[in-house]
């Protein structure tokens, strides 16, 4: 089990075991779930699908491999 502490202030580190797991860099965002039993679950925020307007493919436009779509949506992310 890993265990942080929280600061006067309500921050807290996330261990580097959970930030490795969650693939969490800095500068992302996180989504804390309260479930009906109660239990909290955290889980890294996806981007809005919004953001991704314009990456498809149009004619007249060179197709973009999975790869850099991959790259633009980790940059996109981050920024939020």
């Amino acid at each position: 089990m890993t265990i942080a502490t929280i600061t006067t202030k309500g921050q807290t580190t996330i261990p580097k075991n959970i930030r490795e797991h969650l693939k969490l860099h800095p500068g992302d965002r996180l989504d804390f779930i309260i479930e009906e039993s109660g239990k909290v679950s955290v889980r890294p925020a996806t981007s809005d699908v919004t953001e991704l307007e314009g990456i498809l493919h149009r004619p007249g436009m060179k197709a973009v491999s999975i790869e850099e779509m991959s790259r633009a949506i980790k940059s996109r992310h981050r920024r939020v």
